[in-house]
């Protein structure tokens, strides 16, 4: 369903804002965005992270729910994606299934199934984050039509030595989930330094919103390269927003993004 020149890969970012414990009402938020993103041609879906439950969820509604992957509602969205013909970047919590740790994850969904993961690895050990466990791997993707892609999940752009690993092992792109508000403890320069440790772009999709202690109306989902920002976008509303990305430059092929509000 894609229209874009084959050069190009249209990307959208689904800058949402997820409602702490409300699983199944951010579901259909996510599914919304989807569709719409698909309906304006993007190739590649990049959620924010945990947008299924919110950040603060643990203690609202506990982990109980949280199960190993692909569970049912994973597997049905696994068919909507190929339906799609999409690749989406799905931040969804996941318990081991030999171990029964609770992990932070982004999945990789294309064609139809899940491709790789990553879980977070500068996992908090305290706070709202206390429920899950830290991943020990940073293993780039395959993902078409780019190749390699180093994913992570937001402060894992807070050690240098994890977008270095993906850089050291080919990858050619960086994709990051992020719950990441401004203020005290906002992002402060670690996705401008990502890129230039390792030169390679960094597509960052942050979220809006209100959680339970932090306000994420203003929170930035970022294009970086070279240190600088691309693009960079806020609402305090849920929105999609399109980019198009140039393969053979690997660079933005226009300046200008496109909003959608969902």
């Amino acid at each position: 369903m894609n229209s874009t020149r084959p050069s190009i890969l249209r990307i959208a970012f689904l800058h949402l804002a997820p409602v702490p414990g409300d699983v199944s009402g951010n579901r259909k938020l996510l599914i919304n965005a989807v569709n719409r993103a698909a309906s304006l041609n993007a190739q590649w879906i990049i959620t924010p992270e945990l947008c299924v439950c919110g950040y603060s969820f643990a203690d609202r509604i506990g982990t109980d729910w949280i199960g190993p992957q692909p569970d049912a509602w994973m597997t049905t969205f696994c068919r909507q994606v190929a339906e799609l013909q999409v690749t989406v970047f799905l931040a969804h919590p996941e318990r081991d299934k030999h171990s029964g740790r609770l992990f932070n994850s982004v999945f990789v969904i294309s064609n139809g199934r899940i491709t790789g993961r990553h879980r977070k690895i500068n996992a908090l050990s305290t706070g709202s984050e206390a429920w899950s466990s830290p991943g020990t791997q940073a293993t780039p993707i395959l993902v078409p039509p780019v190749g390699k892609v180093g994913v992570m999940i937001c402060g894992d752009a807070f050690s240098p030595k994890i977008a270095m690993a993906f850089k050291q092992q080919g990858a050619r792109m960086l994709v990051s989930s992020a719950a990441w508000a401004p203020g005290f403890h906002g992002p402060n320069g670690e996705w401008e330094r990502c890129t230039l440790d390792t030169g390679l772009p960094l597509l960052v999709c942050n979220r809006s919103g209100a959680d339970r202690t932090l306000d994420f109306a203003e929170a930035q989902t970022v294009v970086v390269k070279d240190g600088q920002r691309l693009m960079s976008f806020s609402s305090p509303e849920s929105s999609v927003v399109i980019i198009d990305w140039d393969l053979a430059a690997e660079n933005l092929s226009n300046p200008a993004y496109q909003q959608v509000e969902i």
